[in-house]
């Protein structure tokens, strides 16, 4: 992976050499902290370990009974199915089994794909750490009855991921369900190099190994110096340019197979670095759509925003036929993909010549280790930004927040937060 930061050096906001050098002091102090909380397996931390500790083996073992079938369905939230969805959307040209994502509760949607799929010949992964998460067991529950109607016998099609404790640990023990357990020590959104992230993958026949290899090349960049870490460096300097006022950060990248994983970032950065009146607000776009719709508020609109553009060095390619149709002529003989780069090189140019910062980032390619550096290399840069602001990157209070406020409204328990649903403010229109 490549990281190039010309574009954010000089704008306004912007940052200029000599604050690189002054972040350059402060990462390396920061690195001693990480690898310290690496070294001893800290929570957080020890998701940065995950290259070296996951096992492959375990996870290809687990899902091996299945064989291979026709789709995969994820039933998950947040970090327990965005990791997996990125690297299945990022792979999805290399198999030919579907993968879905029961990742909300819309009942209109969960009963549209469940209507589309052959349950028959679909396996479930149940992925919940706590195995009580509400979304995740009531969107399961309601895949159980939908395969009992169907007469599948959801107990030869299921398995689970999850803790050590819990509902799913129990139904688990109870139905003698293959399972995997969520490693110890890892917040959801940074699970993406671990059974949370993998089990579909290897459901699909995908490449799980070059994923962990791709994430040990960007572990093995991991430095005391941002020269030498683009990892590193793409944390550090969202952070100066947040100091200076790029509170949003869009991630565009330049791939359709890439557009869940600007989704993932932005609950990783979101989730990770939003605390105490602080934080860089991630916002999604995807190349060249987006050049037609957010671009203009981007390069016009206030200075408060870094524009992250990603795109692979190699991909296949589909010629533009040769055409005699009058002012198109320049197209042909070239290739959507050349059309594409020539976007996203005209994007940088547009926002840089306005002074508006942007950063690049290349992968090689979007195949297997493609997109396991990508994902370990966002993950450390969060973990960077977080010590460098001071904030406690792997906790998650307004999110607990919410989930003991919704339990407490569906009568599970009583909560202080769900008492305070009734002194909602309320000014209507009609």
């Amino acid at each position: 992976m490549e990281l190039d930061i010309g574009n954010a050096l000089g704008g306004s906001p912007g940052l200029t050499e000599d604050t690189l050098e002054h972040l350059d002091e402060r990462v390396g102090i920061a690195h001693e902290r990480i690898e310290q909380g690496r070294a001893d397996d800290e929570h957080g931390y020890a998701a940065l370990n995950l290259p070296e500790t996951v096992d492959t083996d375990a996870i290809r073992a687990a899902v091996e009974p299945f064989g291979t079938p026709a789709a995969v369905l994820t039933v998950g939230i947040g970090g327990s199915a965005l990791g997996a969805a990125t690297i299945s959307a990022a792979l999805a040209d290399q198999t030919d089994v579907e993968a879905h994502f029961l990742d909300n509760v819309d009942p209109e949607d969960t009963a549209e794909l469940l209507d589309s799929l052959p349950l028959d010949d679909t396996v479930v992964n149940v992925v919940s750490r706590s195995g009580t998460t509400a979304e995740t067991l009531s969107n399961f529950l309601v895949v159980r009855e939908a395969m009992d109607d169907a007469g599948v016998d959801w107990t030869e099609q299921t398995f689970v991921t999850t803790g050590d404790d819990g509902n799913l640990r129990n139904l688990a023990d109870t139905h003698d369900l293959p399972s995997l357990k969520v490693p110890e020590g890892v917040p959801g959104r940074f699970s993406a190099i671990s059974t949370v992230g993998l089990a579909c993958a290897a459901l699909q026949g995908l490449d799980i190994e070059g994923v962990v290899a791709g994430a040990q090349t960007a572990m093995d960049d991991l430095s005391g110096s941002l020269y030498d870490s683009p990892a590193y460096a793409y944390g550090a300097v969202c952070y100066g340019l947040a100091e200076r006022g790029a509170l949003t950060n869009a991630m565009m990248p330049y791939a359709e197979s890439l557009e869940y994983f600007a989704e993932w970032f932005a609950q990783l950065w979101a989730e990770s670095l939003g605390k105490e009146q602080v934080g860089q607000t991630p916002a999604r776009a995807l190349g060249a759509t987006d050049q037609h719709s957010q671009l203009q508020l981007y390069r016009a609109g206030p200075r408060d925003k870094l524009v992250t553009l990603v795109r692979p060095r190699e991909r296949e390619d589909i010629d533009i036929p040769e055409t005699d149709l009058e002012g198109l002529s320049y197209l042909g003989g070239s290739g959507l993909g050349d059309l594409l780069d020539a976007e996203f090189e005209a994007t940088e140019a547009s926002l840089a010549a306005e002074g508006r910062p942007n950063v690049r980032i290349e992968i090689d390619a979007v195949d297997a280790e493609g997109i396991g550096e990508l994902l370990y290399a966002m993950e450390a840069a969060t973990v960077m930004y977080g010590e460098l602001a001071g904030l406690s990157t792997f906790t998650q209070p307004a999110v607990e927040w919410g989930k003991k406020a919704a339990r407490g409204l569906l009568g599970g328990g009583d909560f202080a937060e769900a008492e305070a649903v009734a002194d909602k403010r309320t000014f209507t229109i009609e």
